[in-house]
């Protein structure tokens, strides 16, 4: 399926329709004053097993997620169903750690996606047919130029099988891993020189959705593997454990980000470790403007320490509702890919992708893209 070269057509199709729908966010902090994102400031683990935590992590509006043995089941019965969860508080460069098998079936959306106010976005995605691989991306800035940035990974039996995903991400560079090895490395030069490189804030995301519905874009549906047959409902994904790990822009006791300015680089982020922040973004950006832009410029070295694993347990949510938007997106890159090997692999790890391998023809590519920026309205 995934090596087959679409229509010139199809993929006009499926770049009209992403540069449409960009991913949505609340206050882009380049475009105007935005409250200030609170800070995880620390490592967090969540084992879904024995529930979620639900001062880390809350369910978006019409979502239902029930926690079992094999973790959180995210479960798709109707091509409206979008289940999601978001972190309440934001990263600034880290580390995640999630460990999943997707959801099955043609047209069904698997996604782990670090987001930012200004949509920067790293992402993980799985489409239901695909037994054998799994999609990186990247986006910055809300870039819909072009449609380049995406790379398949092998991986064993990723709807069947539970596997370790890794982002780790930090000033210099974006690395994907699957069960410790790496698969991906986007350098920060790579990304049209820095300026679409992911370096704000983000935001945790996690959920399945159907990209597969009747009224999806012809593009969309190709890139998902085909419209989705409920007949064969449910499409559960299974999210083991979840271990988000802030590096706070090389600070300690971050509190909360802001934009220092309208440039929407790293640089300009401020680092508070006053407390002056809430879990609710309600802190004004406005009121911190006279800080020196010098505070956020450290050498970014520094990772959080101490760790808080959720073991309460907790129930099904009851909130009930229904996602509209359908799948479409862009990006464009020059990434890199590596293969150097990063901590231990499990005995069932995909092997790495050397320089070059896993990326597909700009046709492919373009059709994947129109999946990821959908990724999960607020």
């Amino acid at each position: 399926m995934f090596s087959k070269i679409f229509s010139a057509a199809t993929v006009a199709l499926a770049a009209s329709t992403m540069v449409s729908a960009q991913t949505f966010t609340t206050c882009d902090p380049t475009k105007k004053d935005c409250p200030a994102d609170p800070a995880l400031g620390k490592s967090v683990s969540i084992d879904f097993t024995k529930g979620n935590d639900d001062s880390v992590l809350r369910k978006l509006d019409g979502t239902s997620v029930k926690f079992e043995d094999g973790g959180a089941l995210f479960a798709i019965n109707k091509e409206t169903d979008a289940p999601t969860m978001a972190s309440k508080k934001y990263i600034f460069f880290g580390k995640l750690d999630v460990v999943l098998k997707a959801a099955p079936g043609k047209g069904v959306v698997t996604s782990v996606v670090l987001q930012s106010d200004d949509l920067d976005e790293i992402d993980w995605e799985w489409i239901g047919s695909d037994t054998a691989q799994v999609q990186t991306n990247y986006f910055g800035k809300g870039d819909t130029t072009t449609y380049d940035r995406g790379a398949y990974h092998p991986v064993a039996d990723p709807i069947n099988s539970y596997h370790t995903y890794t982002i780790d991400w930090n000033s210099d560079s974006v690395k994907w891993l699957i069960d410790g090895v790496q698969v991906r490395e986007l350098k920060y030069a790579d990304a049209k020189g820095g300026s679409r490189f992911p370096q704000t804030p983000m935001e945790v995301k996690i959920g399945t959705w159907v990209a597969g519905r009747k009224d999806a874009a012809k593009g969309t549906v190709e890139w998902a593997g085909g419209y989705t047959d409920f007949n064969e409902a449910p499409f559960n994904a299974y999210y083991k454990s979840i271990k988000i790990t802030d590096y706070m822009g090389g600070k300690t006791g971050a509190t909360s980000y802001v934009y220092g300015d309208k440039s929407g680089s790293w640089e300009s982020i401020i680092v508070k470790t006053d407390g002056s922040s809430d879990d609710d973004k309600s802190s004004s950006a406005s009121s911190t403007k006279t800080t020196s832009k010098g505070e956020s410029k450290t050498t970014l070295t520094t990772v959080a320490s101490g760790t808080a694993t959720a073991s309460g347990s907790s129930s099904e949510a009851s909130a009930t509702g229904s996602a509209t938007a359908t799948g479409s997106g862009s990006g464009s890159s020059s990434g890199s890919t590596g293969a150097s090997q990063t901590g231990a692999s499990s005995t069932t790890a995909a092997p790495a992708t050397v320089t070059g391998a896993g990326y597909m023809n700009k046709a492919n590519l373009a059709l994947g893209a129109a999946g990821l920026f959908f990724t999960f309205l607020l």
